[in-house]
């Protein structure tokens, strides 16, 4: 089944590391994101991956195309240019390139990979975003649920304090409390359909046409994700996501 990351934004709110490499290529634990994004995808069977390049697309290509050097133990002759590999990666991974544009929205980066998406339904997720979620799971609740399109949806943590007060005192103090708000994380099942709903126009944005387009008509199912998730856009979600990884390694 067709895997498409998003993978062309500018990520300007992390610019001192998108300066040089697009955001999807900034490393946690050791590897980008995208790897991690990809082998996620992978422990569950899907290896066919589209990539809607824009912002240092040509940066994605190059980290692709040197993968076994970059992730591989070997002997290198300099005389003769030759590479021995002594233990190479074992992803089996396909990956389609197509340059969508440094200004296209995420609407319209989907629509023009429409004549390469090969398989209904097709996968679909953010290139910034890690989660321990079960592929397996939100295939067979996608499929339950009949509609065309079905997104992860996460519980929303504040990122502040909470206080109650009444007359001017505190009568209560939460740490980062769970809100009673469900955001949206990715990791979508789409049918072939929503392409009708999106425009190559570079304006065209995923969550604005296509997301509340659905929704209005009762076509977009919430999988309810529990388990761990992180959207990463600043350089202290960096630190979380390492530090969250960390956690769930041990």
């Amino acid at each position: 089944m067709d895997v498409i990351i998003l993978c062309g934004g500018k990520g300007l709110r992390m610019s001192h590391v998108t300066s040089s490499i697009p955001k999807p290529l900034a490393i946690v634990k050791g590897k980008p994101i995208i790897w991690h994004i990809m082998k996620h995808y992978s422990n569950y069977g899907y290896n066919d991956f589209l990539l809607p390049l824009g912002y240092k697309g040509n940066v994605i290509k190059d980290y692709f195309h040197n993968y076994n050097i970059y992730h591989s133990n070997y002997k290198y002759n300099l005389g003769i240019e030759k590479i021995d590999y002594v233990e190479k990666p074992k992803e089996d991974w396909n990956i389609t390139f197509v340059d969508t544009g440094e200004d296209t929205m995420t609407g319209a980066r989907v629509k023009k990979l429409e004549k390469y998406i090969k398989t209904d339904p097709f996968l679909l997720t953010y290139g910034d975003g890690i989660s321990d979620i079960n592929i397996d799971a939100l295939m067979d609740y996608h499929h339950r649920k009949g509609k065309l399109a079905t997104v992860t949806g996460i519980a929303y943590k504040s990122n502040y304090g909470i206080l109650t007060v009444k007359d001017g005192i505190a009568t209560s103090f939460k740490e980062k409390p769970l809100l009673n708000h469900i955001i949206n994380g990715g990791f979508f099942v789409c049918s072939k359909q929503i392409l009708s709903y999106l425009s190559e126009d570079k304006n065209c944005v995923l969550e604005e046409t296509l997301l509340k387009e659905l929704g209005s008509i009762g076509e977009l199912a919430v999988y309810e994700h529990k388990g761990y998730w992180i959207g990463i856009d600043t350089n202290k979600d960096i630190e979380n996501a390492n530090a969250l990884l960390d956690l769930n390694m041990k």
